[in-house]
């Protein structure tokens, strides 16, 4: 009776052979230890009939390999098998690194097909002799202790041993299930992160996604997912494609994307499985989308000819040099060809010859062939990325197998190697860079920023423009180097943020980011999160919403600071035109001390009302009223003592009366010493008792605060208005009594008019400043200082300045005196 035994060979009496012959290496080199490689060099396989009366027909790799389409500018496939074949040759001329110790190679073909890649490993594993021994368990021969690859992450769950350098499906990662396995490739799970941060950086909270029906595809979208849902990003679609999938399933994929409306696209997707895509949507109508791309793609140059992805962004790895690879790589003879099946496909298409004999339809190589004259993949290392993860994989390896079998003095070849030893090794490359890996075989993610932009030319190409690298401190791992292109319509939203005054309101059934706009309840305003109630706003702060306040750059705030500068400005060019005739009688014979008083408080009338423009602060808010009350009540009591002088002055040219040594320059200091003084005492109780604070006002509107100066106390603000208003009315009835006195007192008429306007302006400000909302309160209070000390400058000062200027024949002592003589008769 036939047996078989677990490990696949079919046991006999005397040994165990295996079914079917060993899958031979592409590329190979014997060593005292031997590191496999597995690469997709094909696309395709291809089997015989299953008759199912005989061991099915091992699948062959066919099909149309890498390095033979003649659009694809990027790494060829050929040239990663090449990567590890010239860092073992580099490392075997080492003289510190397994010195004395040869390395050796196998490398196969996995055709992006995991039965393939199953095979290589198991393989690997146990050799390539057909007969075991008599238990079945072991070859004889030598096995592969190390393995670089697969490029895929489905083939590469299925490996033993291995340090991948294009495996990067989070998954891997776990060292229960894959306790073996390091890579030089950062995990899918760091750059799932970076595209969401990236996502969210733009602005894009609705976006569409498409992914390979892969564990890379799988794994890497379910992780973005959840980075995207922390990031407050919405996903609209989320579809799933396999290049062997019937096409009627590409199709569908592909008219979901066209009838979305988010115009942003992540696309977590394999190269075979973008290039159908890609092909599907570029016929019409094709959709103007920002494309998001991964690693394993955004980088792939033959996807340039799509001017619809024309702005894509995405994370690449890093593109690197090495020292004499592209050496290595044209210094390839026929007779090295001939060795390899894979060199020798790769020879035979490139030059359209056979190496052996005439084959159907091709010459046969007469040795002028050139390697050098080519212009493919294979030659151009103008963007070495993968192909460098490859020389650091076997470099690792290399460095494992030294920590084990070398010791300060020589290097023992009969010890045995250990995967898991990779986890020791920490290195710097020859082109300079650091190899280690953390606890779950990985390393530092870092990541280029690729960007597709347009060229003077027309053409589009891969553009770096920045960097992201995991190491960095929480929000610095961005760092942009150069100018990003997107597409201009990229703005990406479900529903536009909801205006002030309004909160959103989920549409039934639809994502969070889809929302109506409604209003606010009564009493509630809005702010990131929707409506709160007015009490809790004050509590949280208000930086998020729209604060109004007489601002310094507001139109109106600049129309009142030019009036205010013009009114202390006159005030000035008075002072100086009085000082410069101070000795002449029209100056002289109103009190002059007074008048100079009375123009220097009219300049800090003018200037104070500058105290009520700009954010309101705790200073401002207590200047602005005390400054106010202060300088405007020893504007009227300057008034109101010239007043009294005017009556006074009269009743002195009456026989007898000696009234003038009952108001003379000392009395008249001390009324207005003490009616100011009175006013400042008001000012200081009212700041000490109740202050005016700023106060966020969120009564009058709901869409926006008022930013205001609060009284305090209501009563201490009166008061000092009210003050004011007293002396007012008492100054406009004596000098509504003096109107009449002889014309060189005429003064009085002109306080007259200028109490009537000040009386006038005062009276309705009240009901303006009551009613007034916003910064449009301060607006009339501003108003009423300023016209108010306009009326009192112009009806008391320009008439004199108009004689002492224009008419200075008046201006003498026999004209002012003769019109008394003249009107006394």
């Amino acid at each position: 009776m036939t047996v078989f035994s677990p490990a696949g060979c079919k046991a006999k009496p005397d040994n165990c052979r295996l079914w079917t012959e060993p899958q031979m290496p592409g590329l190979s080199m014997n060593g005292d230890f031997m590191i496999g490689g597995i690469f997709t060099i094909h696309y395709y396989t291809k089997s015989g009939e299953n008759t199912f009366t005989t061991i099915p027909p091992q699948p062959q790799c066919s099909g149309r390999s890498v390095y033979e389409d003649a659009v694809d500018r990027t790494e060829s496939r050929l040239r990663f098998a090449r990567a590890l074949e010239f860092a073992i040759r580099e490392i075997n001329n080492e003289t510190v690194l397994l010195p004395g110790i040869t390395l050796g190679y196998q490398i196969h073909d996995s055709c992006s097909d995991v039965q393939m890649a199953i095979k290589c490993a198991v393989q690997f594993a146990n050799g390539v002799d057909p007969v075991f021994n008599e238990s079945c368990s072991k070859s004889v021969s030598a096995t592969v202790p190390a393995v670089v690859g697969d490029s895929s992450s489905t083939p590469a769950s299925s490996l033993f041993l291995q340090v991948s350098h294009s495996s990067s499906c989070a998954c891997l990662g776990d060292k229960s299930q894959f306790p073996a396995f390091f890579r030089t490739i950062p995990s899918d799970q760091h750059q799932a992160a970076a595209l969401a941060r990236m996502v969210k950086l733009f602005g894009w909270t609705w976006i569409g996604t498409v992914r390979s029906e892969s564990d890379y595809g799988n794994d890497g979208m379910a992780s973005f997912l959840k980075a995207a849902h922390e990031e407050g990003i919405c996903v609209e679609y989320s579809e799933a494609y396999y290049r062997t999938q019937p096409h009627s399933k590409l199709e569908s994929v592909a008219n979901v994307i066209r009838r979305s409306t988010a115009r942003v696209i992540v696309a977590f997707a394999s190269i075979g499985d973008m290039r159908f895509l890609l092909e599907e949507l570029a016929k019409p109508p094709s959709p103007r989308l920002q494309w998001i791309g991964t690693s394993s793609w955004i980088t792939q140059s033959e996807f340039l000819r799509y001017n619809m992805c024309a702005g894509a962004i995405g994370f690449g790895i890093p593109k690197s040099v090495i020292p004499g690879f592209r050496d290595f790589l044209l210094d390839l003879s026929p007779a090295q060809a001939l060795k390899s099946p894979i060199l020798k496909e790769f020879w035979e298409s490139s030059f359209s010859c056979s190496l052996k004999g005439r084959a159907a339809g091709a010459r046969e190589c007469d040795g002028s062939e050139d390697i050098r004259t080519l212009q493919n993949p294979y030659t151009d290392t103008s963007q070495l990325r993968f192909s460098n993860l490859v020389y650091k994989a076997t470099y690792a390896i290399a460095h494992a197998i030294h920590g084990i079998v070398c010791n300060d003095t020589q290097c023992d070849k009969t010890s045995e190697f250990a995967p898991w030893q990779l986890k020791r090794v920490n290195f710097t490359t020859k082109n300079g860079y650091q190899v280690n890996f953390d606890s779950n075989g990985d390393p530092v993610a870092v990541y280029e920023l690729i960007n597709w932009q347009f060229m003077k030319d027309g053409t589009l190409d891969l553009v770096p423009v920045g960097y992201y690298d995991s190491s960095k401190p929480k929000g610095q791992e961005f760092r942009i180097t150069f100018l990003i292109h997107l597409i201009s319509d990229s703005l990406s939203l479900c529903s536009e943020s909801c205006p002030p005054g309004t909160r959103k309101a989920v549409q039934k059934g639809r994502p969070v980011c889809c929302y109506d706009c409604i209003p606010c309840a009564e009493g509630e305003i809005s702010n990131k999160t929707g409506c709160v109630l007015q009490s809790i706003m004050w509590n949280e702060g208000f930086s998020s919403f729209l604060v109004e306040f007489l601002s310094w750059n507001d139109t109106l705030a600049i129309i009142l600071m030019v009036f205010s500068i013009t009114g202390a400005f006159m005030a000035v060019c008075v002072t100086v035109v009085f000082y410069k005739h101070r000795a002449s009688p029209i100056v002289r014979a109103n009190n002059s001390e007074l008048s100079f008083l009375l123009l220097f408080s009219l300049t800090l009338c003018f200037l104070c009302s500058l105290t009520f423009i700009g954010r309101p602060s705790e200073w401002s808010c207590m200047l602005r009223h005390t400054a106010f009350g202060i300088t405007f009540v020893l504007c009227i009591s300057c008034v109101l003592g010239k007043t009294i002088v005017v009556l006074m002055a009269f009743r002195a040219t009456l026989p007898g009366s000696n009234v003038m040594k009952w108001f003379g320059p000392p009395q008249q200091r001390l009324s207005v010493l003490a009616f100011t003084l009175i006013q400042a005492v008001i000012c200081v109780i009212w700041l000490k008792v109740y202050p005016p604070l700023p106060f966020k006002n969120v009564k009058h509107y709901k869409d926006k605060i008022i930013l205001e100066c609060n009284l305090g106390s209501g009563i201490g603000f009166w008061v000092v208005l009210g003050y004011i208003g007293l002396l007012a009315v008492l100054c406009f009835i004596l000098a509504f009594l003096a109107r009449m006195l002889p014309d060189n007192f005429n003064e009085a008429k002109f306080i007259t008019f200028s109490m009537l306007i000040f009386c006038a302006v005062w009276i309705t400000f009240i009901p303006a400043y009551v009613s007034s909302p916003g910064k449009f309160t301060v607006a009339v209070e501003i108003f009423a200082i300023l016209a108010s000390s306009f009326g009192l400058i112009i009806c008391i000062f320009a008439p004199k300045c108009f004689i002492i200027i224009f008419k200075p024949t008046k201006n003498t002592k026999k004209h002012l005196m003769g019109k008394v003589q003249s009107k006394a008769l």
